[in-house]
């Protein structure tokens, strides 16, 4: 299976531009041969949070007709990032799915907000989980701060997922941090992670390293410093294989460890 994993340049506080590069480089990496395309956090607004009232999309209407017409046009599976939403009179950073038929299969608002950037202050968290096929492929999603939670990715592992989908703004200061959790979500679930960084070094400073993981931990692609798309080929019978020889799912005993996890 073809992946391509788009490294956006998202520009801050615009939306129309943002729209017109995610369209450009999704069309770009389709014309390479990618089967399912990954975006990373946020690139309709990027973080101008204090904007949102004027920037989020109204119950993501205009991002998932963009990511389905897409989808069906282009017969690609579409993980769409994820965007800032207004729902009400709340607002989200939500994470839209798209099968290559143009259905949306999944849909999840980023379930830990990020203190350090004001997540808090301005976004309400998730409280759902984000299961979703792609064809045959049993798959995850959640978003940037989410990896600091093992727990998190576990529950979804846990419920058949062999590829989990890690859209982010991560900064540059901690990019170190991104790396090694990264890895370790892969070789604890034994999965495929494909997490996908944008770039930024005006306003914010971000400086992509997107990623994908096999379950062994071995680094298959890693992206540069810079805006980049990129189509690597992917076989996810791998999970399986890694999955029989070392059986950590038929070893575990949650019942040694299930209270500790509830009280923390």
């Amino acid at each position: 299976m073809k992946i391509g994993c788009i490294q956006l340049n998202v520009g801050f506080g615009k939306v129309e531009e943002n729209f017109a590069r995610a369209e450009d480089k999704i069309r770009e990496v389709a014309k390479k041969g990618a089967e399912i395309i990954v975006l990373p956090e946020m690139w309709n607004t990027g973080y101008a949070l204090e904007k949102l009232p004027e920037l989020a999309d109204v119950d993501g209407e205009r991002t998932k007709s963009f990511l389905a017409e897409l989808a069906q046009e282009l017969g690609v599976h579409i993980v769409g990032g994820s965007v800032s939403t207004k729902k009400g009179d709340k607002f989200y950073n939500t994470m839209y799915t798209f099968d290559r038929n143009g259905e949306l299969v999944g849909e999840y608002s980023k379930a830990h907000l990020f203190r350090l950037m004001d997540e808090h202050l301005y976004l309400e968290a998730g409280d759902e989980m984000n299961r979703f096929a792609l064809g045959d492929i049993e798959a995850a999603g959640v978003i940037c701060y989410d990896i600091r939670f093992p727990e998190w990715l576990r529950a979804h592992a846990l419920q058949g997922a062999k590829v989990l989908f890690v859209p982010a703004q991560w900064p540059t200061p901690r990019i170190d941090h991104w790396k090694t959790l990264l890895q370790a979500r892969a070789i604890e679930n034994q999965c495929f992670v494909i997490a996908v960084n944008r770039i930024s070094k005006k306003v914010e400073n971000f400086n992509g390293q997107s990623m994908i993981i096999q379950p062994w931990g071995e680094v298959l692609w890693i992206g540069a410093e810079d805006e980049e798309v990129a189509v690597i080929d992917v076989d996810f019978s791998i999970v399986d294989e890694v999955r029989g020889r070392i059986p950590v799912y038929d070893d575990r005993r949650p019942g040694l460890y299930h209270d500790v996890v509830v009280k923390g």
